[in-house]
């Protein structure tokens, strides 16, 4: 909406009416200083009847640029189009400008064919590259956003037709265009008033566009970068306290709590509500929304009180405005799992039965309900019940597979955790293969597929399956690299097993690698005394010991010690054991050692941890 009306307002500024030109006279030599001629004979006069053909083109192209810009319906504007096209040179600035606004309009509508919005798109950029390329020392702002629009156009409609990578250089080029228009945080309304027109709203158009086609990508971390830069914007351009600023505050809330970073999703959420309650008052139904996510927020921060405390008052606003149907329900199912994770089984499944006598059997929220239900079962050991309810949660799912790809793959992994509590390996892999195979078909899927091929691997390797778990968790680790940045903690998990995989293969110098880089990872997403990154540490010992590099393998086991006694009395027994394998490790060391190379001293690990990088270490 916003690009559509900075285009709109480039449009009036540059689909103006041109000047007639005055029916030119004769000239009088007399009145004229003396010119050279090559020819004795004075210049021929220009004839009356061209000037009067000429004021009458200049009048068939304004009353055409009136009708388009007069026209409402896609219908009419196609048509004003064509007219307009017919009368205008096909190298006129104002065309490219028409052509943007066209495609718009189409792009917005959702009805058209993207590949006749990229022909719109394609055609203005070749006009306004032309006329910039010639205009180069003189071009304006205007040009310039001219042009980033047209290139949002061209991307926009490339991602409709799942071009993602032209989508992605067409925008790219379009941000590096209005990046340098945008006015400084100082001094944003005098800039808007030097230039003419407010380019952020553009620019957030931009940034949105390259936020979906990243995602699309799979690069998360860069999408949300994008999404960041576009509350930016919005807060830049939007009054304070306004209700739209809300809805993009909770909007970046929920796409961090996409890629499970609740800390960051917590304080976004706050605001939003903040602002719905001071704007629209406790009971509106913007605030039921805010108070959803949150007891979302805080189910994965599992400070499950507080997850259920918002999502009963979110439910409460939204019974009391009648609010009916799927969101109600869905609310409802996330209270019976938050109860769950509170231990109150018996609760939630009371609340699951009510849900399902409100839905149709082969429904999608029934198939959420048995899994739900599945889940308490399960909590409370009732393997059988728990297997019965998942089966009837697949049949369902599965008869959704066409119509709902992107759900039915993720309740396929959700499924497939619950067969796993039950000691259901194989069907837990099955259904977990079955899942990938759908999510590499969704493009916009591609965050999920890495998590998905890293549960396969770990599956694998947990019932001995080594030689098939290794290229599942190799695959998972490039694929989450590319997703959620090489730094994500997952990724270090996945590294993790890729390391473990290689010891039970007889690979430890590979192993130490992995075990290294997880342990690179781990020490900035968790830091070096989380008992996950001790863990890492002490695999990176034993990968050593294992390769008889003895004087690795004991200074990494005393970091282990170091980390466990930081942990104090609760950590006595793992304390322990780190203590005991160090003085394993010494022991062998000194028993390895010869009477020839004798003078080789083992150096005694320092007290503090040394600040080589792990990665280095594991090189040498």
């Amino acid at each position: 909406m916003a690009l559509r009306r900075a285009a709109s307002l480039l449009l009036r500024i540059r689909l103006r009416a041109p000047v007639l030109i005055p029916t030119p006279r004769t000239p009088n030599p007399l009145l004229l200083p003396p010119r050279r001629h090559f020819s004795q004979l004075p210049p021929p006069p220009v004839p009356a009847s061209a000037a009067a053909a000429s004021a009458a083109a200049a009048a068939v192209v304004e009353e055409a640029e009136e009708a388009f810009e007069a026209a409402k319906g896609t219908k009419d504007m196609l048509a004003a189009f064509s007219r307009l096209e017919a009368v205008m040179p096909p190298s006129d600035k104002r065309l490219a400008l028409a052509c943007i606004k066209l495609g718009q309009h189409l792009d917005s509508s959702g009805a058209a064919d993207p590949s006749r919005v990229l022909a719109l798109a394609l055609r203005s950029l070749s006009i306004l590259e032309a006329i910039l390329n010639s205009t180069a020392s003189t071009a304006s702002h205007s040009d310039a956003a001219s042009l980033a629009m047209a290139l949002h156009l061209a991307g926009s409609a490339s991602f409709d037709l799942s071009r993602f990578h032209d989508a992605l250089s067409f925008l790219s080029r379009s941000l590096r265009l209005v990046s340098p228009l945008l006015p400084s945080s100082k001094d944003a309304d005098d800039d808007d008033d030097a230039q003419g027109f407010d380019v952020r709203p553009v620019a957030h158009a931009v940034r949105l566009q390259l936020a979906n086609v990243k995602t699309a990508l799979g690069r998360r971390e860069e999408a949300l970068a994008d999404m960041r830069a576009c509350l930016e914007l919005k807060e830049s351009i939007l009054p304070p306290g306004s209700r739209e600023l809300g809805t993009a505050y909770r909007d970046l809330a929920e796409a961090y709590s996409t890629v499970l970073d609740f800390k960051e999703a917590l304080p976004l959420c706050e605001k939003a509500l903040e602002l719905h309650e001071s704007m629209l008052g406790k009971n509106s139904v913007e605030v039921a929304h805010d108070r959803r996510l949150l007891g979302v927020i805080y189910t994965g921060l599992e400070q499950h009180e507080q997850a259920l405390q918002q999502n009963e008052m979110s439910q409460k606003v939204m019974k009391s405005w009648g609010v009916a149907g799927d969101e109600l329900l869905h609310a409802e199912i996330d209270a019976a799992n938050i109860k769950i994770a509170l231990g109150k089984c018996d609760e939630a499944v009371t609340v699951l039965r009510n849900v399902s006598k409100q839905v149709e059997k082969d429904s999608e929220i029934r198939a959420l309900v048995f899994i739900s239900m599945a889940k308490a079962l399960a909590n409370q050991e009732k393997a059988s019940d728990t297997k019965r309810c998942l089966e009837i949660a697949c049949d369902i799912l599965e008869k959704k597979e066409l119509a709902a790809p992107d759900k039915v793959a993720e309740a396929y992994v959700e499924v497939s955790s619950l067969y796993e509590m039950v000691n259901e390996f194989d069907k837990a892999i099955s259904l977990l293969k079955r899942s990938l195979g759908m999510l590499e078909r969704i493009p916009q899927a591609q965050h999920m597929e890495g998590n998905v091929a890293a549960r396969i691997g770990w599956l694998l390797l947990l019932t001995g399956k080594v030689s098939e778990a290794v290229p599942y968790l190799e695959d998972a680790v490039e694929r989450m690299k590319d997703s959620f940045g090489p730094k994500h903690y997952g990724v270090g998990y996945v590294y993790n097993n890729l390391g473990a995989a290689y010891m039970e293969m007889d690979r430890p110098q590979s192993a130490a690698q992995m075990f290294a880089l997880a342990k690179e990872v781990m020490d900035v997403s968790l830091g070096p005394h989380h008992s996950d990154t001790i863990e890492v540490c002490q695999s990176l010992a034993n990968a050593y010991n294992t390769m008889g590099s003895y004087a690795l393998a004991m200074e990494f086991q005393k970091r282990v010690v170091d980390s466990w006694r930081n942990h104090g009395p609760s950590a006595r027994d793992e304390l322990k054991e780190a203590i005991r394998l160090y003085e394993q490790i010494k022991i062998k060391a000194i028993s390895f050692l010869s009477p020839e190379n004798s003078a080789i001293t083992l150096p005694e690990p320092q007290e503090k941890e040394v600040d080589s990088d792990s990665t280095r270490v594991a090189q040498q």
